[in-house]
């Protein structure tokens, strides 16, 4: 895809949004020009921003709910740090108590630390955020909206740490727990459901989540990551091709 049909499927995306009604973004094109874009970093001075607010257009009007980034991470670290209180407490109630405060705890690490990781790993390598969100109804899992501007702008490597790290935290909180669920003296069955959490969530993620989720935007940016380290080859290649051959 060339720099003029990028454009192209922008200015369609524009307005559509600026029309009534639901706007389909893949069935216009935008991300196959999204990642043609990132194929040609030499474009971001051009497209980054306007993909940024096509983007958050888009957003704004398919989220069910949506909070400023602010209050939104405010809750999120309070919730994780009742569930951090509740597995704690687990040493200071009677036995029959302490799985199900164990489980409780870790439930409410599961549903608050995702977000919260991807936000700090996101933050570290220079990736914004805008918004907490629930997107449906049915699908009532917080997510955390990036700022697409500052994401195209970051190196492949970094976004794909950035997806990989909420992923790789929810799978382990499982398996955290679990010591201090040994150490509590909780009942033999709180360790059973949080090992089998943990492995149920690694076996998902082999199976589904490589084809959809975060695991499918970590191999699409690092495909991007070694499509950018091959290209200095590719020049250094071109370049000797056209070097005059040295006769003494």
């Amino acid at each position: 895809m060339d720099r003029e049909a990028v454009r192209r499927i922008l200015g369609a995306c524009e307005a559509a949004l600026e029309a009534e009604g639901p706007v389909d973004l893949h069935r216009l094109g935008f991300w196959r020009a999204v990642e043609a874009v990132k194929r040609h970093p030499d474009w971001l001075d051009e497209f980054a921003r306007r993909i940024a607010s096509i983007d958050r257009r888009a957003f704004q009007r398919q989220v069910w709910i949506r909070l400023p980034l602010t209050p939104g991470l405010s809750l999120l670290a309070a919730g994780a740090g009742v569930g951090a209180g509740l597995v704690v407490g687990a040493f200071g109630v009677p036995a029959p108590a302490r799985g199900v405060l164990l489980l409780a705890g870790a439930g409410a690490l599961l549903a608050t630390t995702h977000d919260l990781a991807h936000y700090l790993v996101g933050r570290a390598v220079g990736i914004g955020f805008t918004d907490l969100y629930v997107l449906k109804p049915l699908r009532p899992q917080p997510g955390i909206k990036v700022d697409y501007e500052s994401y195209l702008r970051a190196p492949p490597m970094a976004r794909a740490w950035m997806h990989a790290s909420g992923a790789l935290v929810t799978k382990l909180i499982p398996f955290l727990v679990i010591p201090v669920a040994l150490a509590a003296r909780a009942p033999r069955w709180t360790v059973a459901v949080l090992l089998a959490l943990g492995v149920v969530q690694i076996l998902t993620d082999l199976l589904l989540s490589t084809r959809s989720s975060d695991w499918k935007r970590v191999r699409r940016e690092l495909r991007h990551a070694r499509r950018q380290a091959r290209r200095p080859e590719r020049r250094d290649a071109r370049h000797r091709a056209r070097r005059p051959e040295h006769r003494p």
